[in-house]
Formats: structure tokens, sequence, C-alpha cells
């Protein structure tokens, strides 16, 4: 994911993980998309995920993708970033 990001501009501050889903806390740039943002570490995690654990990566697919095809984003301009990492860690 830290690689995801590097490629893209933005910086990863952390990712946290929760039963089927990721809580990733990431400073971009404004001229980044936020769907472009979402999208790319979802692709790319699934791709080395399949690559990597083959069988077992494809028994749990939602709906084709491995990924939920939704999400949710939100921006949080001028937040300090430790009051935001709370709130996502809890």
């Amino acid at each position: 994911m830290t690689e995801v990001c590097d490629s893209s501009g933005t910086d990863p501050a952390t990712f946290i993980g929760a039963s089927g889903h990721t809580h990733p806390l990431v400073h971009y740039p404004l001229k980044v998309a936020l769907s472009v943002l979402v999208k790319s570490p979802k692709s790319v995690s699934a791709r080395l995920l399949r690559k990597e654990y083959g069988e077992h990566a494809r028994r749990y697919p939602q709906g084709g993708h491995f990924w939920s095809p939704s999400c949710f984003a939100a921006s949080c301009g001028g937040a300090f970033l430790s009051v935001v990492k709370e709130y996502i860690e809890n």
C-alpha cells in the first residue's frame, strides 16, 4: 500500500485493518482525485493478493471483486493528524 501511495504522490500516515476492511489515513495533495486515491490501492492490492495467495483469495470475492466495490472517503483539511488517527482507530 505504501508503494501505491508513493507512486501517486500521496503520503500514507497509517493503515488500520479491521475484519474485512481497512481504514487508510493518507495525506494527499489536492491535485489527486479522492476517487483515484481510493480505487488505486484497492485494485493493486487485490491483484497482489490474488497472485500471492491464489486459490485462497478467490474463495472470498465480493460480487466478482476481491474488495467490495463500495467505499467511503472523506477529507479533513486543517485537522490535526493525531485527532483524525484517533477517530479512525476508535
